[in-house]
This record gives structure tokens, sequence and C-alpha cells, in this order.
């Protein structure tokens, strides 16, 4: 399934400060019914952002109309937990290109990276200042360079690169899933099928 791609994102954040948020706080499990990606969104830490179904805790980020952007900043080990992708389908859903944290559990950045989404890893130092930054100042933008995997935020003069395999740098920048790549590769794929037979 062909998605946006990506190169660099200017945005404000929305800052999340916890540490050791888990799949179970990002997409609660009783929500994880259905098999489609659409919708999920609406779930997205509803244990969080709700007190009842129809009552939304109104200091939570998600709800403060203060934040916004496509750039969600969590604390220290984002995703830990169980490997369900739903977490990061309904990262996605709600519309967050970006996720910046000092750690991510494995499953929870491959999961992310197969849903178009970018798990940026940044040293705690960094981390420390951006949460702080935000929360205080709640337009202040960062600018996420894909191609040069670089995170800046320039109001405060300070960024710092971010790894990222190869491959999944190139799907994001195209905006293609491990399917859509194989797909684009079919005429090198028939060449050298067609060299393989020959011998």
């Amino acid at each position: 399934m062909t998605k946006e791609k990506f190169n660099t994102i200017v945005s404000t954040c929305v800052p999340l400060a916890e540490e050791n948020i888990d799949t179970d706080q990002i997409i609660p499990a009783r929500y994880l019914k259905a098999t489609t990606r659409e919708g999920f969104g609406d779930y997205l830490f509803r244990d969080w952002r709700y007190n009842s179904p129809d009552e939304p805790v109104k200091d939570f980020a998600l709800n403060n109309k203060k934040y916004s952007g496509v750039v969600l900043v969590a604390g220290h080990n984002f995703g830990c937990g169980s490997s369900r992708e739903h977490a990061a389908w309904a990262i996605s859903d709600y519309g967050f290109r970006v996720v910046v944290s000092s750690f991510f559990a494995d499953i929870f950045r491959n999961n992310a990276l197969n849903n178009g989404i970018l798990p940026v890893q940044v040293s705690p130092g960094f981390l420390a200042v951006l949460l702080s930054t935000v929360m205080n100042e709640p337009g202040t933008q960062v600018r996420v360079s894909l191609e040069d995997q670089t995170i800046a935020v320039p109001s405060e003069g300070i960024s710092e690169s971010f790894s990222i395999s190869g491959y999944k740098k190139s799907c994001l920048i195209q905006g293609y899933d491990d399917v859509d790549y194989l797909v684009n590769l079919r005429d090198e794929i028939a060449e050298a099928e067609s060299l393989w037979a020959v011998r």
C-alpha cells in the first residue's frame, strides 16, 4: 500500500513526557477487534484521553488545544510491551508522522517504519531540552530531515542526527511499503530470473 512520501517535516509538537509508554497504553487491547488500519486514531491513548466514554481529560496533551502538529515527542522507552502492530496503526491514523524518543522498543520501531511513521531516536539530553521547550512554548517547531537524518529545534539552535536503515529510509522517501518496493523492482527481478533460467 503506497503511502505519502516522506522527506522533510517542519511542525509543532505534541509532548508526552511519560516514560515506558507501552503498546497497551497506546491502544488498549479491547480496541483490537478490527483488522484494517482505519479508525484506530480514535482510540489512541484512549484510557489517558478520557475519564469516561464522553468526558475528555482536559489537561492530557492530545486534548490540549495549545498542542498540535504531526510530531509526537515522548519519554524514554516508547512502544514497549506487546508486539501489536495496531499501536503503529493508531499513531498513523491519528495523523502523526514522526515520534521522537530517547529509546524505542525494537518491535514498535519496525512496526512504525512499516506503517510510514519515522521513529527518531535522540540523546536523553536532546529529548529533555525538546520536551521542556515544547511544554513551555507550544508554538516551538522542529525540523526533521529524513534525507539528512537530522532533527533540529531552530529556536534553540540545537540539532542532532539519528540512525535509520538505508532500506527503510528509501521506502519512506518513496512512499513504499515492503510490497511496493518489490513491485517497483519487478523488471530487475524478471531480468535476474531470466539470467538464472539461461544457466
